[in-house]
């Protein structure tokens, strides 16, 4: 008998541990998906990061006096860049967003500066690396979604805080004007 509570004792053990390995190699897969993905953000961000600096050039020759827009623009683009933590990144992101809108409502005060072609290919090409950042946030978003959802639910949530695993925040916009739709005409 006392053979028969120790197999018993065994086997319970191993079909815990067994779930235990399955559970932790789904987190692993889920937490480097959301890496991938944000990555992919990563990849975009910095298209767009050596892009600003051409596009802020263009405008410049074109409005010296709005010198107040165009340093905003340019310090944003640094701390966007420096950011190191996730949080700070989408924060600093919003913000940058929100410039470029600016800098685009300084560049419709100037007919010429609108039909510079230079300034039109980086307007297209801002408006390109916009909608890949658009993908890529949504991707990231539903990768995250399935992450903190996967470390939320039992068990899982047993193994996740057992490893100390911690929910990754979404790219979202937390400003009610960033969500309005930027009006840019050229």
């Amino acid at each position: 008998m006392f053979k028969s509570i120790l197999g018993s004792i065994g086997i319970a053990a191993i079909v815990l541990l067994a779930i235990f390995i399955l559970i932790y190699n789904k987190l692993i897969r889920l937490k480097n998906l959301v890496s991938e993905a944000w990555s992919g953000i990563d990849v975009q961000l910095k298209r767009r990061y050596d892009l600003i600096p051409n596009l802020v050039a263009t405008v410049k020759g074109y409005s010296e006096h709005e010198a107040t827009t165009l340093t905003k623009v340019t310090q944003l683009r640094t701390i966007a860049m420096g950011a190191s933590s996730i949080d700070d990144k989408i924060k600093a992101e919003n913000a940058l967003t929100g410039s470029l809108k600016s800098l685009f409502a300084v560049a419709e005060n100037y007919p010429d500066l609108k039909a510079n072609q230079n300034f039109v290919h980086l307007q297209k090409d801002l408006s390109e690396i916009e909608e890949q950042l658009q993908l890529a946030r949504r991707y990231y978003n539903a990768v995250t979604r399935e992450y903190n959802s996967s470390i939320q639910t039992f068990p899982n949530n047993l193994v996740a805080n057992f490893l100390q695993y911690k929910t990754q925040p979404f790219f979202e916009i937390n400003n009610d004007i960033e969500r309005q739709a930027p009006k840019v005409s050229f």
